[in-house]
């Protein structure tokens, strides 16, 4: 996997992936930017959060789950002394489906968490990640 990170100004960069896409990355104004795009560490847990779910819809699609909607929403604390690494993060998992079985939504998430999520596995290092979630009928 490669990626490139090209310097604008100030604290702004543009990223591009391998894959060809991408992302512009900035500051607040109080830290020397325009707020052009988000922060690296916003990317990261939106990143993580990604990829926990790519593995919750596919394992819920394996186990034959009739998912219409999921979103991940997202609380993290950071260390507040450098390096302000994530020292907490808890994923509220939301899914829209018919007929969803509440321990396939667990299994799913706890698989993703323990074995295939390789963002959280990482981040898992410095930080106690949590996970939770609700269903919600269509």
């Amino acid at each position: 996997m490669k990626a490139r990170l090209k310097w604008v100004d100030g604290v702004c960069f543009v990223g591009e992936t391998g894959s060809g896409h991408a992302v512009v990355m900035d500051g607040a104004p109080e830290g020397g930017g325009r707020n052009l795009g988000p922060r690296p560490m916003e990317l990261l847990l939106v990143g993580t959060a990604g990829c926990t779910s790519y593995d919750v819809l596919t394992i819920l699609n394996k186990a034959r789950q009739d998912v219409r909607d999921c979103w991940v929403e997202i609380d993290a604390e950071r260390a507040d002394a450098e390096p302000k690494v994530f020292t907490r993060i808890h994923f509220h998992f939301v899914v829209t489906g018919r007929a969803l079985k509440a321990d396939a939504v667990e299994r799913a998430i706890r698989l993703s968490a323990d074995k295939y999520c390789s963002a959280s596995i990482m981040l898992g290092k410095t930080a106690d990640i949590t996970h939770d979630f609700e269903l919600r009928e269509d």
